[in-house]
């Protein structure tokens, strides 16, 4: 009981962390903050009217629309209108042993508007992403079913001549009224960013008096439906990184030695500093970065004394600490192997270490990728 009471507690916060989280960072960089939005849904499909007929014979066709409002990732309240036909009937039902098997169906018509509350799974345990292809939604909710034209059992009662013959104790004309609840899931396969297809299950409960036929049990019926799902308006901003201009490279300052002086100064050089920046879950050296490693040449070369120093480091605002350890350490050993395999600087004159996400240099988190290189 404590293991199962642990894991339910685990699955909270894991639930918690990911459903609040309303901006998502793609591979470049690029971060996209979610909007609120509404949407509109329509689809069409088929009804199974659980009933005593053949399975077959239950079958009709429905349609739906919804007008929707995402009100956070993994949120959202729909207004929903379903309608077209219910079925009823009968397969081989005998009113009395020994009386003729009866087998006949009936259809009528209904329109049930209602209020469904839709859970984004995906965006909830999986974080936010407005790139995803896939996404499992689950849904419940409720309204009034609003059934007509059920002349069909009506004239299957005038024949019988008795209304207890086929259970049909709760026959009614012109108009019914009936209160459902509803719970289905919605599968939705990405199509751009404002439109979606979608695949809809849902499964609707009324009492007993629907079909009306008298059967000591609620009456359900189950919709398959396929269709589109329209986004109105922007559903996210999008934010494209910042891209770091590149420095221009300094001259390493000398001083030309008089002669003929007896005792030549040594010329203190002042220490260089390049950071050098990488992108997100990286330890490759961009392009726009290399002239900095060009810069540390130079000056290791213009001071053959001079020795440098490598500290990776890795951002606190992503990861975790064994992928960020793993990233600050790649990234100083690429710098490290950089120098030494492309520019022939003696490994003895390197030195380097890395901090991972537990020490940050920079305010602002992104600049926290890096590499921190000092030579003198």
């Amino acid at each position: 009981m404590r293991a199962l009471k642990s894991i339910i507690a685990a699955a909270l916060v894991a639930f918690s962390a990911t459903a609040s989280a309303q901006t998502y960072t793609d591979k470049d960089g690029a971060e996209y903050e979610f909007k609120k939005h509404l949407f509109v849904n329509v689809a069409g499909g088929a009804q199974y009217t659980l009933g005593e007929a053949s399975f077959g014979d239950l079958l009709s066709p429905n349609v739906q629309v919804a007008l929707g409002w995402q009100v956070t990732p993994w949120f959202a309240t729909r207004l929903q209108a379903n309608a077209w036909q219910s079925k009823g009937g009968w397969s081989n039902y005998r009113d009395a042993q020994g009386s003729p098997a009866y087998t006949a169906d009936y259809k009528f018509k209904y329109v049930a508007p209602g209020l469904d509350f839709m859970f984004n799974l995906s965006n909830a345990f999986c974080g936010y992403n407005p790139n995803r292809i896939f996404n499992v939604t689950a849904f419940l909710g409720g309204g009034v079913n609003i059934a007509f034209d059920n002349d069909e059992v009506n004239a299957i009662a005038a024949q019988l001549n008795r209304l207890d013959a086929y259970n049909l104790e709760y026959l009614w004309d012109g108009t019914k009224t009936n209160v459902y609840g509803r719970g289905g899931v919605e599968l939705s396969f990405r199509v751009s960013n404002a439109v979606s297809i979608i695949v809809e299950g849902n499964a609707n409960v009324l009492s007993d008096h629907y079909n009306s036929k008298k059967a000591g049990n609620a009456d359900w019926y189950f919709n398959a439906l396929a269709g589109l799902r329209i986004n109105l308006g922007k559903t996210y901003t999008k934010k494209e990184p910042v891209k770091e201009e590149p420095v221009a490279v300094e001259p390493v300052p000398t001083t030309p030695v008089v002669e003929p002086a007896p005792v030549v100064e040594e010329v203190k050089v002042e220490p260089l500093r390049r950071d050098i920046f990488f992108k997100i879950n990286s330890s490759k050296i961009a392009d726009s970065e290399t002239v900095k490693v060009r810069d540390i040449v130079a000056y290791l070369n213009a001071n053959p004394k001079a020795k440098i120093s490598i500290t990776g480091y890795a951002d606190a605002g992503t990861g975790n600490n064994r992928v960020n350890d793993r990233l600050a350490k790649e990234r100083a050993e690429s710098v490290v192997n950089t120098l030494t395999t492309q520019y022939a600087i003696a490994a003895d004159r390197i030195t380097s270490d890395s901090k991972g996400s537990r020490e940050q240099p920079f305010a602002e988190n992104d600049l926290n990728r890096v590499s921190i290189c000092i030579a003198e």
